[in-house]
């Protein structure tokens, strides 16, 4: 199982603001398990702290901005696509201003820095969310659409077509995260010149210049309106006649501006607030349409905030019934599990078939057999027994017995012919004999049965 990750220390980067033009210091600091990605408004009174969540966004127009009672943080797509490729979970980023400073314009000294300070593997599980179908959101007006498709990773891959003769149609494309830092961090912001005076006349990129962004001179214009809009952005002036890419750097890729979209869809994708697997596709995306789809992601996560175990039944069982039977002292009629699929250090999946000959049936009901809730549970239970029977020397010698059982809810009658997949947890080690478990039951995608027990292993006499 994997675990939960955060930094090893603290770090701090320095720089200006691409919209604002302040002078900024922003500080990524380690977080406890569970805690998520939060910002902290430093240089304002009390010190708000603004939660990376998608409903939190209120502009994308050139940038994701982040606000919670009229506290505003922007530009952090940046810094949250290299928390995320990293697979930091926990981190609390303190900023002193409006927004995180612009750096070069891409994802790389975020990365450099976590690498130099560390990252630390935390004790609780990382909570993936497992795409188990298609989900899509497009945007007929801008031909934008984001798709996502079951898959074994995370992975992305992106199609943009720009109304430029330079980088009219790209696409790129990042099978693994592990790739994130030679293949996306370092691609760079970009804008193209005939966009610059609206965006300054919006009073924004007041910190854009040619080391910060990719700039694309496409679409030729007076020299007199060029040296003005020079002088505005602090730059010499240019020779108006000569088009293209006119930014001292050169290119890293051919396709930067598209791997630079695909960096700016991993940051936004943090704000979903969970690690996902799944393949992305996206045709002409941008931070609204990201947006959007985050938003989607987190209402589909809530409506499935337990989610079903993935069931293979070509897989090899982790215990087949003969194990079952070597473990558990209950036979027929009782025994309710049928093989274990996957075992973990403190968690179990089980497996049972529902068919219409279970004699329970026969009475409850004659007329419409449903299964028994107090046998739902004990199902549930015998599952948690399997999980700590399986660590103990001679555990046929073991029993676990009912303590207390707690927090039980039965959401949909179980009937012949259903496929029933347990998942149970310890919630903390086993100490003198006592175990606490919560279990869950599902059909399909959906959690029937719930319940938090408590059990006793004791030695047979």
């Amino acid at each position: 199982m994997n675990k939960q990750r955060t930094l090893k220390g603290s770090f701090s980067l320095f720089g200006k603001g691409l919209h604002t033009g302040l002078n900024l210091t922003v500080t990524f600091n380690p977080a406890p398990e569970n805690s998520g990605i939060k910002i902290q408004r430093i240089d304002l009174e009390g010190q708000p702290v603004v939660e990376a969540f998608a409903e939190r966004v209120t502009d994308t127009q050139r940038g994701t901005v982040l606000c919670k009672d009229n506290v505003k943080v922007s530009t952090v797509e940046h810094a949250l696509a290299a928390l995320y490729a990293l697979g930091i979970d926990n981190c609390l980023i303190q900023v002193n201003g409006p927004e995180f400073p612009i750096l070069d314009g891409s994802a790389a000294i975020f990365v450099d820095r976590i690498h130099q300070v560390g990252i630390e593997e935390q004790n609780a599980p990382k909570d993936y969310y497992i795409i188990r179908h298609k989900i899509e959101v497009k945007d007929d007006k801008s031909g934008s659409c984001i798709t996502i498709l079951p898959d074994e990773e995370f992975s992305i891959t992106v199609m943009c077509s720009f109304d430029s003769k330079f980088i009219s149609s790209q696409f790129a494309t990042l099978d693994k995260m592990s790739l994130f830092e030679q293949e996306v961090a370092p691609a760079r912001t970009f804008v193209f010149v005939r966009d610059i005076e609206p965006l300054l006349h919006a009073n924004l990129i007041k910190g854009g210049d040619m080391d910060n962004a990719i700039v694309i001179y496409e679409k030729q214009i007076p020299q007199e309106q060029l040296d003005k809009l020079a002088d505005l952005i602090n730059v010499p002036h240019m020779d108006a006649t000569k088009m293209g890419y006119i930014q001292p750097k050169p290119l890293r890729w051919d396709n930067e501006c598209t791997r630079h979209k695909l960096l700016d869809i991993i940051g936004d994708m943090a704000l979903i607030g969970k690690p996902i697997k799944g393949r992305i596709i996206a045709t002409r995306p941008g931070h609204t349409i990201n947006n959007k789809f985050a938003r989607l992601m987190r209402r589909e996560i809530r409506k499935h905030e337990i989610q079903a175990p993935i069931y293979n039944p070509n897989e090899a069982p982790v215990m087949d019934n003969l194990r079952i039977r070597e473990l558990l002292p209950h036979r027929y009629p009782m025994q309710l599990v049928d093989k274990v699929i996957e075992l973990g250090p403190n968690y179990i999946v089980g497996v049972k078939n529902v068919t219409s000959n279970e004699p329970f049936f026969t009475g409850h009901f004659p007329q419409e057999p449903v299964m028994p809730g107090v046998l739902m549970v004990e199902a549930m239970a015998q599952c948690g027994g399997l999980l700590v029977l399986n660590t103990l020397e001679e555990p046929e010698r073991w029993s676990s017995y009912f303590m207390k059982i707690d927090d039980v809810k039965f959401r949909q009658k179980i009937v012949p012919g259903d496929t029933l997949l347990f998942k149970v947890e310890l919630l903390q080690p086993v100490r003198h004999g006592i175990s606490s478990m919560r279990g869950y039951m599902f059909v399909g995608d959906h959690v029937v049965a719930e319940a938090t027990f408590t059990a006793q292993i004791v030695k047979n006499k």
